[in-house]
């Protein structure tokens, strides 16, 4: 496995395929990771994404404290840690990563902690808009890194056709449940 750099202007591919996302943020020494389904791309270029977070969320007040986070798109087999990051609150439990074994690295001299295993990692810059981020719960992050897994996501396309069902990205559901990325379609013009 090798992590590849994905130009900031294409790096909207990554979630374009609507797929549900751990988000982490880092203030001080600590950090946190939730798991996110309403999160999406709003601009190309500069790119730019949104995240809908609960007030009531942790890593969202790192988010505010910090100015940075970081949207990482796990795999199938990352699916017990997605359900577990996403129903504890670091509030109730510090030690809520080490029981979801969830393993953080930093990549390329970014001070925001990345999940390993994942299929990719997108870190923004917050775009404060305290209006839309009171009101909806909506917050905008530029996009200033973003990087892959080679073995998903190779010269600005993803390779679902080429993987294992365990190796392809996530879409939550409702209790627990999810699918997983299918068969690729390419449409005629």
């Amino acid at each position: 496995m090798g992590i590849c750099s994905v130009p900031l202007e294409k790096s909207y591919r990554l979630l374009n395929h609507g797929p549900t996302v751990m988000v982490s943020a880092k203030n001080d020494y600590i950090v946190d990771v939730m798991a996110a389904s309403w999160v999406c791309v709003l601009d190309i270029f500069p790119a730019k994404v949104t995240a809908v977070l609960d007030k009531k969320s942790f890593t969202r007040q790192l988010i505010e404290q910090s100015q940075k986070f970081a949207i990482q798109i796990p795999i199938a087999k990352q699916a017990e840690q997605v359900i577990k990051v996403g129903t504890q609150s670091y509030t109730d439990n510090s030690d809520k990563l080490t029981d979801s074994h969830i393993e953080l690295f930093y990549q390329d001299n970014f001070d925001v902690p990345l999940v390993k295993g994942c299929a990719a990692w997108l870190i923004c810059r917050l775009i404060p808009e305290q209006s839309n981020q009171q009101n909806y719960d909506l917050f905008i992050g530029e996009v200033i890194g973003a990087w892959a897994d080679d073995r998903m996501f190779d010269r600005g396309h993803w390779k679902f056709d080429q993987l294992s069902d365990e190796m392809k990205t996530l879409h939550y559901i409702a209790g627990n449940q999810f699918y997983i990325t299918g068969k690729g379609l390419i449409a005629r013009d």
